[in-house]
């Protein structure tokens, strides 16, 4: 292995902005907010499909659901100053 390959990963981690736990929330909050953008989309390309327009109702539903569970998690940690 090279050297260059050997130190390419060398570095990683050692500057962070927050701590693990907080930053996984926030990242899985994104990637949750991100995916309820385009239910409306997937709603609207499956217009002529009864079964498939329910799946992505129930499956957007349950996405905001966690969303607001996400947010609270995340004002709870800021509120007590462990974010």
């Amino acid at each position: 292995m090279s050297k260059t390959a050997e130190n390419k990963y060398v570095h990683l981690g050692e500057t962070f902005g927050m701590e693990d736990h907080d930053h996984d929330l926030i990242h899985d909050l994104s990637r949750r907010l991100d995916c309820l953008w385009r239910y409306d989309q997937y709603l609207a390309n499956s217009a002529d499909h009864g079964e498939l327009q329910a799946f992505w109702r129930s499956a957007k539903s349950q996405e905001q659901a966690n969303i607001i569970q996400l947010k609270k998690l995340i004002a709870n940690h800021v509120q007590s100053k462990c974010f």
